[in-house]
């Protein structure tokens, strides 16, 4: 396995003497596969290894070669594709191998959605019509899928706390409409249910409410 070098701002400055980070090398498609087109190749592998979300230049070179098969068009790859896509997993900026890995997958999925989406357009027939449709439906759903696997991921494994039409009333009872929370939590999708507060907030509660209303 050959381990890139650690990368970091200051080491860029200082091997390229440019005010700002060196972006991601220009590639070289060939019938021999692809290449690192840079002044200072190991800084390139660095550099597209950064790009990536890898940590060494044996999984870089791996995931362009999938990457590069990804971008076919018409029997040869496609150097605008393998550009987007790579421009696509650099704004999403993955943060270890198995992000890389998924957003791989995810901007493959977009490319080949697209595709299905053009043949759709042009089918001059029933039967590709539906071939395109179904092809389509299956990479759309793939897609989102992708996208909330990569979340959970980074958030690691929680699902996200979201909470709407919350409001609480006498006697230390919440009303909740639609709530999303960590399963240690009650979960309720039905409007008007209700879940009630701890003991010690409702006790808490009663006390303060009858101070309010004893005399003077």
């Amino acid at each position: 396995m050959n381990t890139v070098p650690e990368l970091n701002k200051a080491a860029i400055i200082e091997a390229t003497g440019q005010a700002k980070p060196a972006t991601a090398p220009r590639l070289k498609l060939s019938s021999h596969g692809v290449s690192i087109v840079y002044p200072d190749l190991e800084l390139g592998e660095a550099l597209m290894a950064e790009t990536l979300g890898v940590a060494d230049s044996d999984a870089m070179y791996g995931l362009l070669g999938q990457l590069v098969k990804a971008s076919v068009k018409g029997r040869k790859p496609d150097p605008a594709n393998l550009a987007f896509m790579i421009s696509m997993v650099e704004s999403i900026k993955p943060r270890d191998s198995i992000e890389a890995m998924l957003v791989a997958q995810m901007v493959s999925v977009h490319v080949l959605a697209m595709r299905c989406a053009y043949r759709l357009a042009g089918a001059d027939d029933v039967a590709r019509q539906d071939s395109a449709v179904r092809a389509l439906g299956r990479l759309a759903r793939t897609f989102p899928a992708q996208i909330e696997a990569l979340t959970r991921y980074r958030n690691k494994g929680e699902p996200a706390i979201t909470a709407q039409n919350v409001s609480v009333g006498d006697g230390g009872k919440a009303i909740v409409g639609n709530v999303t929370q960590h399963a240690s939590v009650i979960v309720s999708d039905k409007s008007g249910a209700t879940v009630s507060t701890s003991n010690r907030a409702a006790r808490a509660h009663d006390r303060d409410h009858a101070r309010r209303r004893a005399p003077a």
